[in-house]
């Protein structure tokens, strides 16, 4: 449709220039309205000349999501753009609960995926996201600690390899302690977990240790863990979980 109005979500990966995609790239390269977290425009600001750009602070999510549909109502071209993957904690499912609105029926929400934390995080520690897992986010601003818990608990109960995004900052330092004690209950033998933070990032930094000395210290809002199951090994420096290959087919 000629005059079809589109609200791209675009995700930008982790950080790192070479891991924005190229399909991201020319999205943002084409639309006229850029709108995202300040400090994300900051990351691509060659990418943004000339355009008009809307930013903003965290938790002004709602705000940004509504000036990018204003924006599209108007006739212009508009991105919005996220870190990480647009649909994976992020913009793309704000957008399209927004856009249920009367006013913004005729517009459609695109999405752009983007490497997540995950992936990049997992990349940088090995492969040990091999088989099956399971990622949480440890900030209660929009889930109740107690329902976080509780998935933890039936994350490590099911014997799955957890992913946590956001599991420490200033005001919140407690639940982290609290989920690293449900993994450590829910095996017999001392699981490996993986650190990580600023993944491919020029302040990139990576540790593993067992869980019984995980280091709550190394932690905070730029960092993603690991928690790793029994199959998951640490072997010539890099940590990966067995999928089951070798039982099944020998080497």
């Amino acid at each position: 449709m000629k005059n079809k109005k589109i609200v791209y979500a675009v995700g930008i990966g982790p950080g790192a220039k070479d891991l924005l995609s190229s399909r991201a790239k020319e999205i943002i390269k084409n639309c006229e309205v850029v709108v995202g977290y300040d400090k994300y425009l900051d990351q691509f600001s060659e990418l943004l000349n000339g355009k008009v750009l809307i930013p903003g602070k965290m938790r002004q999510e709602i705000d940004r999501c509504i000036s990018a549909l204003d924006a599209s109502l108007e006739g212009r071209s508009v991105a919005v753009i996220s870190s990480g993957d647009a649909g994976i904690y992020a913009m793309a499912g704000l957008l399209m609960e927004l856009s249920e609105n009367i006013k913004y029926k005729d517009i459609t929400i695109e999405v752009i995926p983007g490497i997540t934390a995950a992936s990049a995080a997992a990349a940088v520690l090995g492969a040990p996201l091999m088989n099956d897992f399971a990622i949480i986010s440890l900030s209660d601003l929009m889930t109740p600690q107690s329902v976080i818990l509780k998935r933890a608990n039936g994350i490590a109960t099911a014997g799955l390899v957890c992913v946590l995004y956001n599991p420490s900052s200033r005001k919140r330092n407690k639940l982290i302690h609290e989920v690293i004690d449900i993994f450590k209950n829910a095996y017999d033998n001392d699981i490996w977990c993986g650190i990580v933070r600023h993944a491919s990032r020029e302040e990139e930094s990576a540790l593993v240790c067992k869980i019984s000395e995980f280091s709550f210290d190394k932690i905070d809002m730029s960092t993603v863990v690991v928690i790793g199951n029994d199959k998951t090994v640490y072997k010539k420096g890099k940590l990966y979980t067995l999928r089951g290959y070798s039982d099944k087919y020998g080497h």
